[in-house]
């Protein structure tokens, strides 16, 4: 495993720590080509089948750091930790509902950038061993001539280990999407349909794509989901007016400068929003 090698190499993998049934729905709205494989104790893994990041010219690093959000305010209740790598490094972005993201980067050589505090935040947030998980996540953070990027992920997927993480056989941070693609595949993980009535893109939003069949459609995969007792509970106009409130600028801010990643986090949480209002408005007439 070679961070190094070339844009080719460069790939993702978002750890959500939910089963593949609560994971599916929110999932499928983002509009990508994803598998989905159960990964552990309460995890699941979703292995991009596209590779976004080549085609429209923005770092991995912020293409999947729009999903992780996007998913994490969608489902509500359970975090999403995005691990990435390119030629020039790696990293992981933890987001939880709607709070702050946070990360951590290191360079291909596994020189570590970032804030020691990150870990520490990173740790509480997943509810991670305040002393001993913690302790096994401290030397990532420090100086190690025998690491390298790749590496350092691995070790927080060990450390991941303790709370239920297990990676299906081959899925490794660091191998190009390709082989990650195959490798999934090969043990069966399912393929997401995009979802041709969801907030799947940036473009489909501005295209108006929200006709009436489609709003319907969408109610429906949103109840059954991880979001239905929400939808139909008291709090669905709070829930609603925030996601709002939260992916407006975020889409502006992505368009504006043209980020794919962060446009899609932000036209998910616009139209969950919108369909949330609706929703309960129906409900009440």
């Amino acid at each position: 495993m070679n961070a190094t090698s070339g844009p080719s190499s460069a790939g993702a993998l978002l750890l959500c720590r939910a089963e593949p049934p609560a994971v599916r729905p929110p999932a499928r709205l983002l509009g990508e080509q994803l598998l989905l494989a159960p990964a552990g104790d309460g995890w699941s893994v979703l292995v991009p089948e596209g590779k976004p990041w080549l085609h429209h010219g923005e770092p991995v690093e912020q293409v999947v750091t729009g999903w992780a959000t996007a998913l994490a305010v969608s489902a509500a209740t359970w975090p999403v930790v995005a691990l990435w790598w390119d030629r020039d490094g790696a990293g992981l972005t933890l987001a939880a509902g709607f709070r702050r993201t946070v990360g951590y980067t290191w360079l291909a050589d596994g020189t570590p950038v970032g804030e020691d505090e990150a870990m520490h935040t990173f740790a509480a947030r997943l509810g991670l061993d305040p002393v001993l998980d913690v302790q096994a996540l401290e030397p990532l953070t420090a100086p190690d001539p025998d690491a390298d990027a790749p590496g350092r992920l691995l070790a927080v997927v060990a450390v991941l280990g303790r709370i239920g993480l297990a990676m299906p056989t081959g899925l490794h941070p660091g191998e190009s999407a390709d082989r990650l693609r195959s490798v999934a595949l090969a043990d069966g993980a399912e393929q997401l349909e995009r979802s041709g009535h969801g907030a799947a893109s940036p473009a489909r939003t501005r295209r108006g794509g929200w006709g009436g069949d489609a709003v319907t459609a969408e109610l429906h995969v949103l109840e059954d989901g991880p979001l239905g007792r929400c939808l139909r509970g008291p709090e669905a106009r709070v829930l609603a007016a925030a996601q709002l409130a939260a992916g407006v600028p975020l889409l502006l801010w992505g368009l504006g400068r043209r980020s794919g990643g962060w446009a899609t986090a932000g036209a998910l949480l616009v139209a969950h929003g919108t369909l949330g209002l609706a929703h309960a408005r129906l409900r009440e007439t």
